[in-house]
């Protein structure tokens, strides 16, 4: 359970939980030329709700992750319109999609991602030291303790297991409390006991603190933990499904032909 130092946060979230935490409208994206072009989406329009938990599913190749990173401003779509908040990416220039991604958006990748010459505690302010921004440290020692890594912050990736790795990079992640985590195949690497732990904590985050989390994944154990589930395939939202269990998100994949 997340600690009663969430007080003020929950406030805060509370009042922006009506509306929307991102959304694609008409998102198309293209790959390659003449023949050989590809189309990894096709006109996709979707909204996700601010202080919920999102699930994207599909197959492979089904456009999750190209829908993830030209939702989160890291890769332009080919035509379409994606917003955080309402906040048209479009309308940034390369610096306005930094400053957006640093101060209102975090992440959390399959590969961890931190830093091999830098601690845990490092790795986890990294974003405010490179920004010269203040770290909360009552926060930081907040998500630390239920995070369960307090006692490992003087230590380098290298000597972390890749479950501690991924509780790093959440904590990384909900550092500067940003309005959206948008998480891809955070549980691929870890196994089931670590999967499980960081899920529970993500499901917390949204539950108790009022986060915004759309997530990437490829299992539906995973996928169970969401509010939402939406599903892709070649590109198009095809199906949803919402308060899902693990036999309701298998069952949709196979239909899926996943």
């Amino acid at each position: 359970m997340l600690t009663n130092s969430l007080d003020a946060a929950v406030a805060q979230q509370a009042a922006k939980q009506d509306g929307s935490a991102a959304r694609a409208v008409a998102l198309v994206k293209t790959y390659g030329k003449g023949d050989a072009t590809v189309r990894a989406l096709d006109g996709v329009t979707l909204e996700f709700q601010r202080g919920r938990f999102a699930a994207v599913m599909g197959p492979s190749g089904s456009g999750k992750s190209t829908l993830m990173h030209c939702m989160a401003g890291l890769d332009a779509p080919t035509s379409g319109r994606a917003f955080i908040g309402d906040q048209e990416l479009g309308d940034l220039d390369d610096g306005g999609l930094t400053d957006l991604r640093r101060e209102r958006v975090g992440f959390v990748f399959q590969s961890f991602n931190l830093v091999p010459t830098l601690t845990a505690g490092e790795n986890i302010t990294l974003g405010a030291d490179l920004a010269g921004v203040a770290v909360d440290r009552s926060w930081f020692d907040t998500l630390v303790a239920q995070l369960g890594v307090a006692d490992r912050l003087s230590h380098r990736p290298s000597e972390l297991s890749g479950g501690q790795q991924q509780r790093i990079a959440c904590a990384r992640a909900l550092i500067g409390r940003p309005e959206l985590i948008f998480a891809d195949e955070p549980t691929g690497n870890l196994d089931s006991n670590a999967s499980a732990e960081l899920l529970a904590f993500l499901r917390a985050a949204v539950s108790e603190h009022g986060q915004s989390i759309v997530m990437v994944t490829h299992d539906p154990r995973a996928a169970a933990y969401a509010d939402r589930v939406v599903f892709l395939a070649d590109g198009r939202v095809v199906a949803e499904l919402r308060a899902p269990s693990a036999d309701d998100v298998l069952e949709q994949m196979k239909r899926l032909g996943s």
